[in-house]
């Protein structure tokens, strides 16, 4: 397949994303409007991932390889934590942290790398990589537990699905807006974001609030 007609792909996959992302944060949680929007966006990151593969590999691209298993594995955990009621991990769960782990050791190795050579695209990796590994190793320690809380689940889901918008709204930016130095258009969308979810989770988790009353919002 043609590099500009999966780019087109690529481009109108994420636009779906981000869409139905808008959707679901907007939505009840756990009503249908909100499910029918996280499967949307759930299949629509899935395209965008598939195909900056391919395009990754074409175009020699390392930064975007690694961010693509990054955004999809953040996807995958989100939409696990919501399907997987029982909260107890399999085998794929285990797997995807470990691609993950290795994804994020990936982005410093590379970050050295782009250091060295004095290329300033070794902050955004650096971030993602931390990024990557803290998720990780908090999904791993939740797995590890076999926690079967609510809003324990529930809160792992949030975080993972609103980082994986962090990714999208982070490839719109960087595509639409030159900056100098021309990391910071990458790390931007994650300070901007970040509060949200740590918000977000802490409503989650408190115990004066039920989840049913989460829920129900």
């Amino acid at each position: 397949m043609p590099g500009s007609v999966l780019l087109v792909i690529h481009i109108a996959a994420g636009s779906a994303a981000l869409a139905a992302a808008a959707v679901a944060l907007v939505t009840a949680k756990g009503r249908v409007h909100h499910i029918r929007a996280g499967r949307i966006y759930a299949a629509a990151m899935t395209v965008v991932c598939v195909t900056a593969l391919p395009l990754a590999v074409l175009g020699s691209d390392v930064v975007l390889l690694l961010v693509a298993v990054f955004s999809f594995y953040l996807v995958f955990a989100g939409w696990r934590f919501a399907r997987n009621a029982s909260g107890r991990p399999g085998a794929v769960d285990r797997a995807a942290a470990a691609v993950m782990g290795l994804a994020g050791l990936g982005m410093w190795g590379y970050a050295a790398t782009l250091c060295l050579r004095g290329d300033s695209q070794w902050v955004t990796m650096a971030v993602f990589g931390f990024i990557a590994l803290a998720l990780c190793a908090v999904d791993v320690r939740f797995h590890r537990a076999q926690r079967r809380s609510g809003r324990q689940r529930i809160a792992r889901h949030l975080t993972n699905m609103l980082a994986g918008t962090i990714a999208t709204v982070t490839a719109v930016v960087v595509v639409n807006v030159d900056t100098e130095p021309a990391w910071l258009a990458w790390i931007v969308p994650t300070i901007l974001i970040t509060p949200v979810i740590v918000w977000w989770n802490r409503r989650v988790q408190r115990g004066a609030d039920s989840l049913q009353g989460f829920m129900r919002e």
